[in-house]
């Protein structure tokens, strides 16, 4: 097991109880839109890269009952969160292992697991061609994979917002000085050939809110004021924006929750593979 797997390691949303707790609620509200091509209908064994505070983890043992899945983090914090929520749920007793582990380092023999599942977990990683070459190495022939991943350069916002655009440059410079990749979703395709995975499809999957559903876009534009700021602490320790950025992208983000004729856009990518 690598040194990055000993502990908590830079993650722009940090692991404050908000941030846990705000995981569990973006899986709730992404449910349909990720699951709504993924099937694992003839998997036994599952591995989770990345599972956090095991949001994802509890959907995956609900909608595929069959399911028993090894939940891997590099952060003993989101592991001990995960441990948690999944305790409460009876119905995912005893069909759930949940192990410290660097993605790029796995600690399981060749052919351990007959599928994978990667969402929101490669943007963080400094090497996801390698995370994937390691993720394949435990894959049984014929295993399906499927990758979620972030394309940050969708993001659209009106009535327009200065602050938010500002503020929403510092967040992806600041992920992508720290050695993630905000706009990783559009390289899967050639990431996954590259690690040697056949089959490779992509989804360009978007959220798009308008006064068709003004509810949803309010929730939606509430939630993403979270996302952001969860991250503010560190872009102005790092000198990537400032407390007046910030001040104004809340209110700005206030207005557009209030605009009636608001619009909020965001794409991300999933892709499928298999293993030969």
């Amino acid at each position: 097991m690598s040194t990055l797997a000993t502990g908590d390691f830079p993650y722009i949303h940090g692991f404050s109880a908000d941030e846990q707790s705000r995981l569990v609620r973006q899986a709730r509200m992404f449910e349909t839109a990720l699951f709504s091509h993924i099937d694992y209908s003839s998997a036994t064994r599952l591995l989770e890269v990345g599972c956090g505070v095991g949001a994802q983890t509890e959907i995956l043992l609900h909608r595929f009952p069959q399911l028993h899945v090894t939940g891997v983090d590099r952060s003993a914090n989101q592991l001990a969160s995960a441990e948690r929520n999944l305790a409460q749920t009876a119905w995912c007793s005893a069909r759930y292992t949940l192990q410290q582990a660097d993605a790029a380092d796995l600690p399981f023999p060749e052919r351990s697991f007959d599928a994978a599942y990667l969402c929101w977990v490669l943007e963080h990683m400094p090497s996801p061609s390698r995370v994937l070459s390691e993720v394949r190495r435990v894959l049984s022939p014929g295993a399906a994979v499927y990758v979620t991943e972030v394309l940050n350069t969708s993001f659209f916002l009106d009535p327009y917002s200065p602050h938010v655009l500002r503020y929403w440059m510092a967040f992806n410079d600041h992920q992508y000085d720290s050695g993630g990749d905000p706009f990783i979703g559009a390289k899967l395709g050639n990431l996954l050939l590259a690690g040697g995975y056949r089959d490779v499809h992509t989804e360009v999957k978007t959220v798009h809110l308008d006064n068709r559903q003004p509810g949803r876009r309010k929730q939606m534009i509430a939630f993403w004021e979270e996302v952001l700021l969860s991250a503010a602490d560190q872009l102005i320790q790092a000198g990537k924006t400032d407390l007046p950025t910030v001040e104004g992208m809340r209110s700005e983000l206030h207005a557009v929750r209030n605009d009636p004729n608001a619009v909020f856009f965001f794409a991300f990518v999933q892709a499928h593979a298999s293993v030969y």
